[in-house]
């Protein structure tokens, strides 16, 4: 009877570490998904009647992860839009945040929301989206410093900013021209 007990114990010890693990892992392997779709590069070089035009762009961004997760507190808003989170962490470690989101094309209002079960693990921010009406949406992004880069090729920069913010993936925006996009980058307001 004792063997059994300590072969249990034993094996209970052995497996708590591998399923911790295995969750930070998949934080880890979120948070590098999301971080690889908002990340682009462009080099375009042009060549007429003997003359070179090149224009160099490139998006980078690198995860940001603060020891007190009440320092992600503020308002954050997306450039050119009425796109805003305005995110509170608790003492206690709850995020609670409400937030503004133009109409879906339905109507010319917008929309208000509220996250629910909302966690920070790492740099990586995850809640359900819950709006007035009651509908729900997935909300994932990540803490990060994005840095803008342009020049006429790679080695001539003009061009570099790094903005903090939170880089959000997996939603469904009309832009100028028709196209849409599935990330936006909502930068911390000052």
């Amino acid at each position: 009877m004792r063997i059994n007990f300590a072969v249990a114990l034993l094996l209970s010890l052995w497996l708590i570490p591998s399923t911790f693990s295995a969750q930070e892992s998949d934080v880890q392997t979120r948070t590098r998904d999301i971080l690889a779709s908002l990340n682009k590069r462009k080099h375009l070089a042009v060549e007429k009647h003997g003359i070179r035009k090149e224009r160099y762009k490139e998006i980078r961004s690198e995860p940001v992860v603060k020891q007190d997760l009440k320092d992600y507190s503020g308002l954050y808003e997306v450039h050119d839009s009425s796109r805003v989170i305005n995110l509170q962490v608790k003492n206690d470690g709850r995020v609670e945040a409400t937030g503004h989101e133009p109409g879906n094309g339905d109507t010319q209002r917008g929309r208000k929301f509220t996250f629910r079960d909302a966690k920070i693990e790492g740099a990586l921010l995850t809640a359900i989206k819950v709006f007035g009406d009651g509908s729900t949406e997935k909300f994932e992004g990540v803490f990060i410093n994005l840095t803008d880069v342009e020049g006429v090729s790679p080695s001539q920069i003009e061009h570099s900013s790094t903005t903090f913010g939170l880089g959000v993936v997996g939603v469904r925006v009309q832009v100028a021209g028709g196209g849409s996009t599935d990330k936006l980058f909502y930068r911390l307001k000052p």
